[in-house]
């Protein structure tokens, strides 16, 4: 079940950020990062609601999690922002996005490895070292485009 997950949240992630590049030149990139996240509010709302309604589970919170989530819900706007300039400036969705998401993997499982103190194992740090050859790569290419 967690790799149909895997595969949703994927392709989702993919679409948000075609979405984002789509939009980018026809809106301003607080505002459209203002308006994505109002949107995913209400959906998180909703999902929330539709949830309680389905459990008489309690909801779990800490207020350690509550802090650490408003962190994330930080980064994620900052993200959001910095996109739609990247997006705006005409960087293509083919290159912008997997460079962004390169790092992103790269950051994650370093602070992964060195803060919370997950494993890494040898197929792990050859596949980190593929992803960023592959985002040097792609970055190198497309600077030689705009070059021409």
């Amino acid at each position: 079940m967690v790799v149909w997950l895997i595969a949703l949240a994927a392709l989702m992630f993919g679409l948000y950020n075609v979405f984002m590049k789509a939009s980018s030149a026809h809106i301003d990139a607080v505002l459209g990062a203002v308006v994505l996240q109002c949107v995913a509010a209400l959906f998180g709302v909703a999902m929330l609601v539709g949830a309680r309604r389905a459990s008489d589970t309690p909801l779990h919170a800490t207020s350690r999690g509550v802090w650490i989530a408003i962190l994330a819900g930080v980064a994620i706007g900052i993200v959001e922002i910095l996109t739609f300039y990247v997006f705006k400036r005409g960087v293509d969705v083919s290159v912008g996005n997997p460079i962004i998401v390169g790092g992103s993997l790269v950051v994650t499982t370093v602070v992964g490895a060195i803060v919370l103190g997950e494993p890494l194992n040898a197929v792990q740090i050859v596949a980190v070292v593929l992803i960023l050859a592959g985002v040097a790569l792609l970055g190198w290419g497309a600077s030689m485009s705009a070059v021409r």
